[in-house]
């Protein structure tokens, strides 16, 4: 019979069988002294911390080995399901640890999946134990049983050599089903008391979901500010050179018809307002002053554009990330707008503060009041551009005045 032949559907399922037969008997057989070592290390030190309680130093070093011990357990018996079974269970989310020990303890005692992990831990010498008992039982049965059935026929017993062969031929094929079953039951056990909980996969994708929105967020700052940047040194440029080509001739040609004279004008005089709008575009897309000077300078020059007085204080001992100024820069930029539309105020007050880890924007007028970001886009994309970087928009405008925003911006 030829090598192809010989491998055939049959023979390679039976293979695979017996090596999955065999990866299963020795995960159960491997699980029973690790999980009761480990159960017994955690219920030592549980003893411990107990019986020494009135020492608070042995308790807290009990407590802070009993969590390590079960981060510890937590990855071998990982890796023994992956070894065996091919089962990968992901690991649950940390956070980072406090470098206090009381924090630390604090922390691990308050952490959910601790807890689920310490139950697996106890539960596995119950799954492990029975599990590798009923395995060992059959195949040590098995084997016990055929060497009886041939020693009985060989004394002539055939009926007790009958009796026996059917009880090894039982054991022997029910032996792989009971490993099969018993590693599905540590399997389901195990992910579900050592895997990340629906609460964890939650927590987790939401931290990437805020990574993703980040990152796009920074690429649109990124983005704006290349359109400034090609504005400012393109089109802008081509712009001033066209309104300065305009103004010698409108200043030079003085001898024209009348009717050429409008056109030159005309043409002088779009092309100045054109330049004027190009420059208010490309302050509020990102102003070149904002990257190379900072928040204050940049609302230094919002504040001084203003048609009416703006008192500016702004008060920040290290520069935030540029995504947050650009925010806060929009904020306040839209704000100023919005009062010269609507509010028919007479001054505004900016304040801009951090502290700690957050900045702190308030823009006040003594105008009209009745602003509703129901009512209007202009506060709904403002509520939308702070909701970007997980930050925070008030609005308080009564009918009649005054109105204040307030915005909560993270610095990270």
């Amino acid at each position: 019979m030829s090598s192809i032949e010989a491998t055939t559907p049959w023979s390679r399922i039976s293979a695979h069988w017996s090596a999955r037969t065999w990866l299963r008997t020795a995960h159960l057989v491997t699980g029973l002294p690790i999980a009761l070592l480990g159960a017994a290390v955690i219920v030592g030190l549980t003893v411990a911390s107990v019986l020494f309680v009135w020492t608070v130093v042995v308790p807290v070093v009990a407590l802070l080995l009993f969590f390590w011990i079960v981060r510890l357990l937590t990855l071998v018996q990982r890796s023994r399901f992956a070894a065996f079974l091919d089962v990968d269970i992901p690991p649950v989310p940390r956070r980072p640890l406090s470098r206090n020990p009381f924090g630390r303890l604090l922390q691990e005692a308050r952490t959910r999946s601790t807890w689920r992990r310490l139950s697996y831990h106890l539960l596995a010498p119950l799954i492990s134990g029975v599990g590798a008992a009923s395995v060992v039982g059959a195949w040590a049965g098995g084997l016990v049983t055929a060497a009886l059935a041939t020693r009985s026929w060989a004394m002539g017993e055939t009926w007790q050599s009958t009796v026996f062969v059917l009880v090894s031929g039982t054991l022997l094929v029910s032996g792989p089903w009971v490993a099969r079953g018993f590693a599905v039951l540590d399997v389901i056990a195990a992910e579900a008391l050592l895997g990340p909980s629906l609460s964890d996969q939650l927590v987790l994708r939401v931290e990437t979901l805020r990574e993703s929105r980040a990152g796009v967020v920074d690429a649109a700052d990124a983005e704006r500010r290349r359109i400034e940047r090609d504005l400012h040194d393109g089109t802008q440029q081509r712009l001033v050179s066209l309104a300065m080509n305009l103004g010698m001739a409108r200043a030079t040609l003085t001898d024209l018809p009348e009717p050429a004279r409008e056109v030159i004008v005309q043409a002088h005089e779009e092309a100045k307002q054109a330049l004027k709008e190009l420059r208010d575009l490309v302050r509020g897309l990102h102003p070149a002053v904002l990257n190379d000077q900072g928040l204050d300078a940049a609302l230094s020059g919002l504040a001084a554009r203003a048609p009416f007085p703006v008192r500016l204080d702004v008060d920040i001992s290290e520069r935030v990330s540029a995504t947050v100024e650009a925010v806060a820069f929009f904020v306040v930029s839209e704000a100023l707008t919005n009062i010269t539309k609507h509010a028919r105020a007479s001054g505004a007050e900016v304040t801009v503060e951090r502290r700690g880890d957050r900045l702190y924007l308030a823009v006040h007028d003594d105008g009209q009041g009745g602003a509703d970001p129901d009512l209007g886009t202009g506060l709904r994309g403002l509520a939308h551009r702070v909701g970007s970087v997980d930050g925070i928009l008030y609005v308080d405008s009564p009918s009649g005045g005054p109105t204040t925003i307030r915005v909560e911006l993270p610095c990270a």
